[in-house]
């Protein structure tokens, strides 16, 4: 029966798609409306450049607290279990967006709007450490032998998903809303709206138990005292292999997302409505990617896979930069699909490549840290340089910054298939 582990373990894979699904549509909310309305809101400043800059730079700093939260989350998921880890790291996440909705701006209190927007902006990002790793744990560790890539997958399908009821609630309000009613108030309501999707998360989630692998391994022995200690001496070739081959996927979805619509609504000119309409086409293709790229995974290998799309993500980097700036509404689709279904060729396999780097005493620990890690190099400064790159040079400049994020991965596969299987081996 094809489809039966997926109906056995429904409840998990549920539980590891909606609390991603949740965790993305709060992080993609707050792109959205940095690249929007945030500027002016909360960064006053003579140049809109400057204010989109600004904007980026609160954006980039939930990157920084990605990592502080890998290590604090997996340290407790990997002494004391994923479930419960998990539900913490959804409650963070959820906390931190809500509170975003009820800001003072700029106008109201001066330079103690931007503060409190920054400081929800970490604990988004802090929360978000926690989650990915918890999650595709959480599908991987339950799957069965030959099934590790199409659960894996699951968590990542939460990308797409979340980013369709982002988008998708931020087209409906500019539909329905004149631009000063959705400066004024509107971009309020989709962080309001995350309380009921986190809600959801928590429930599908507190039903759930703990994962095989971390009970029979606390059967055996203790869990480890210090688990990044543990990483860093032991598994230091793994950890840094991960965090380069993470880098690529990062790259592609802030350019295809947060630049892309940015860029194309300001310098380009193109309507805001129109463009959130073609992202939400393309990504679709991303999806597409991500299944693809599980199934095929489990039939040949993760690490061919990846490869694979390292190679795709260069060739899409001299393509990307053209389709954006050529003006034709199919052009700009083609380019941000083509770019969006490579980056489900890079994210889909992540979730059992990774994780099968580390042995299961420190699983969530390597695989938060290299996975957030990776988003530093790969998506805090993409937005921001990108733009700089774009002010300079023109669109073509920007693909040349996802040409070089797609060989860093390459790098990183090539150092685990270079130094041997006996550190990637769970």
């Amino acid at each position: 029966m094809r489809l039966k582990p997926y109906r056995a373990h429904r409840r998990i894979l549920a539980a590891s798609l909606v609390g991603t699904a949740v965790e993305f549509y709060d992080f993609y909310i707050y792109g959205t409306a940095a690249a929007l309305v945030f500027g002016p809101l909360f960064f006053p400043s003579e140049s809109p450049s400057a204010q989109l800059m600004l904007s980026f730079m609160s954006f980039g700093l939930a990157f920084f607290a990605r990592p502080v939260g890998a290590i604090v989350f997996g340290h407790y998921g990997d002494r004391i279990g994923r479930k419960s880890t998990l539900v913490a790291s959804l409650m963070l996440m959820g906390a931190s967006t809500l509170l975003i909705a009820f800001l003072p701006t700029y106008a109201m209190v001066g330079w103690v709007a931007p503060l409190l927007l920054c400081i929800l902006r970490f604990g988004q990002g802090f929360g978000l450490g926690g989650e990915w790793g918890g999650a595709a744990l959480l599908a991987v560790e339950n799957a069965p032998p030959g099934w590790k890539s199409r659960f894996g997958m699951f968590p990542q399908l939460g990308a797409p998903v979340g980013f369709i009821a982002a988008n998708g609630l931020f087209l409906l309000l500019g539909l329905g809303l004149s631009d000063q009613e959705f400066a004024s108030w509107g971009w309020r309501i989709p962080f309001l709206f995350s309380a009921l999707l986190v809600g959801l998360g928590l429930w599908v989630r507190l039903k759930i138990g703990e994962t095989p692998d971390f009970q029979e391994a606390l059967e055996k022995e203790a869990p480890v005292g210090v688990p990044l200690g543990e990483l860093f001496r032991h598994h230091l070739l793994p950890t840094l292999a991960g965090t380069f081959a993470v880098v690529a996927c990062f790259a592609i979805f802030y350019l295809a997302t947060s630049f892309a619509l940015a860029h194309g609504t300001t310098a380009l000119g193109y309507p805001k409505e129109q463009f959130l309409l073609i992202q939400l086409g393309a990504i679709l293709f991303m999806a597409g990617g991500i299944v693809f790229a599980g199934y095929v995974s489990d039939v040949t290998s993760a690490q061919r896979v990846l490869t694979w799309g390292c190679g795709a993500t260069v060739l899409i980097g001299f393509l990307f930069g053209p389709a954006l700036a050529s003006g034709g509404w199919l052009s700009i689709f083609l380019g941000l699909a083509s770019a969006l279904f490579v980056m489900g060729l890079v994210y889909g396999p992540l979730g059992s490549w990774l994780t099968a780097l580390f042995p299961v005493q420190v699983r969530y620990t390597g695989a938060s840290v290299t996975f957030n890690a990776g988003g530093i190099l790969g998506g805090a400064m993409a937005p921001i340089i990108a733009q700089a790159l774009a002010d300079r040079g023109g669109t073509e400049m920007v693909g040349l910054y996802l040409a070089l994020a797609g060989v860093v991965s390459w790098l990183g596969l090539l150092m685990v298939r270079r130094f041997g299987p006996q550190d990637n081996k769970g």
